[in-house]
């Protein structure tokens, strides 16, 4: 928790640690989007949104429930569920369990583009965050990541519901539908 008796002011470790992280902030989405644009025609957000999907049961969420993944104004997903909806990807329904709710389902085509992005993706993600960093540095990163998001909201945002050893990190899901329906 923030000290009120310290001054408004970094400096020093607090300033060089702050530059650090907020250039980071700033230089890795643009790098993530570089790739995935460049490679397979797809944001970093979209991306996310897919794959979010394809690692759901059934790969169905409520939009309200992505949004919150995504960190995202249920405006700003419509508008990204719009395009992808557009390309097949996903289609919205309504939440036949409480109609005030609208479901987001993605098809088999956008299986098949999380399935063509993923590699590139993560060779990406590898190279740019995991491999500069030892095991422990690794660990170290993820609990440090925790505790800020932590800082920043209670809940614990998105988190991979497969196991983060399995050899595949997206699985077919059996209720899955064509692109066409």
């Amino acid at each position: 928790m923030s000290d009120p008796s310290r001054p408004a002011v970094l400096d020093g470790d607090e300033l060089a640690t702050w530059s650090s992280l907020a250039t980071l902030l700033e230089w890795l989405p643009t790098a993530l989007d570089a790739q995935l644009l460049g490679d397979s025609e797809v944001s970093h957000f979209e991306y996310g949104i897919l794959y979010a999907l394809a690692d759901a049961p059934e790969a169905t969420l409520r939009m309200s429930v992505l949004a919150g993944y995504a960190n995202s104004s249920l405006s700003r997903l419509s508008r990204a569920a719009a395009r992808l909806e557009k390309r097949g990807w996903m289609r919205r329904t309504p939440d036949p369990a409480d109609g005030r709710f609208t479901l987001a389902i993605l098809t088999d085509a956008g299986l098949a583009k999380v399935e063509q992005a993923s590699p590139g993706h993560v060779n990406t993600v590898r190279r740019l965050v995991i491999d500069p960093l030892t095991t422990a540095q690794l660990t170290q990163l993820k609990e440090i990541s925790r505790l800020i998001l932590g800082a920043i909201r209670q809940d614990d945002g998105w988190r991979p519901a497969v196991d983060p050893h399995a050899a595949s990190r997206v699985r077919p899901s059996p209720q899955r539908t064509s692109s066409a329906g």
